[in-house]
């Protein structure tokens, strides 16, 4: 297998390109990036470019890690980390659909998709099967759960938990069943995460200590039952809140 490196092209130093790569015209690959097998860059991405912040030394070795199969379209920007010897990393088979931009050290999982225009600040993390809409932006240290789905043109300046779907400003909108049915989630997951999302966020009290008190109490019997509720356990942001829907208050969309 072999690369491919089109004309005005640009390749710096200490980057490595793993097999079946295609860096196309008038895309920018900087120093010391990594781009795993299949990954192809199109015209006009810089991955690896310094990052926005102002404190940062130009001087320091820091790096960008792409995962294998990642489609990365025209006009994208992937910032390196600040801090010396970490990298900021994007996972396997994402879509970096063009002018998404992924800021300094976010941790991007495989499977994700940025559409056109998607704004990451530093330090985001984005979980597996992600869908982040066009337009949207998220707030430096959140953290977007596995199988999230967000609004275009959504602006999300806290933490939203495994599965769920926000729209607007921080407005959490109800569960991603279409996208956990598709994925092949069990009857018995699917039914234990809606549970858990009522709990969780329609039961008065604290969300951390609540999701706690549902775990020590034998909730998440099933592992994707178990990732939701550890999720509340971290993160520096606060949650999402969620939006009751009708008159049943359930706020979880089927």
């Amino acid at each position: 297998m072999s690369v491919s490196i089109h004309p005005t092209a640009i390749i710096e130093e200490g980057v490595v390109l793993g097999d079946g790569c295609d860096i196309q015209a008038g895309a920018i690959i900087r120093r010391h990036s990594v781009l795993g097998e299949r990954v192809m860059v199109h015209s006009y991405a810089v991955v690896g470019g310094d990052p926005q912040y102002l404190k940062f030394d130009p001087s320091q070795v820091t790096g960008v890690r792409i995962g294998s199969g990642t489609v990365i379209r025209e006009h994208v920007t992937v910032n390196r980390s600040i801090y010396a010897g970490r990298e900021t990393i994007v996972g396997e088979r994402c879509f970096l659909m063009a002018g998404a931009h992924i800021g300094h050290d976010c941790v991007v999982a495989g499977d994700v998709v940025l559409a056109n225009n998607t704004m990451l600040a530093g330090h985001v993390t984005v979980g597996a099967y992600t869908f982040v809409g066009g337009g949207a932006g998220v707030h430096q240290f959140c953290r977007l759960g596995e199988g999230v789905m967000v609004s275009g043109l959504a602006r999300v300046a806290q933490d939203v938990p495994p599965f769920a779907m926000i729209a607007e400003r921080n407005e959490l909108i109800g569960l991603n069943l279409v996208g956990l049915k598709r994925r092949g989630f069990s009857r018995e997951a699917i039914r234990e995460i809606k549970e858990a999302f009522r709990a969780v966020y329609f039961t008065p009290g604290n969300i951390r200590e609540i999701a706690a008190a549902r775990l020590a109490g034998g909730g998440g019997q099933t592992a994707e039952g178990r990732h939701f509720l550890e999720f509340f356990s971290e993160g520096k942001r606060g949650f999402a809140r969620a939006r009751r829907a009708g008159a049943g208050g359930e706020g979880v969309s089927e």
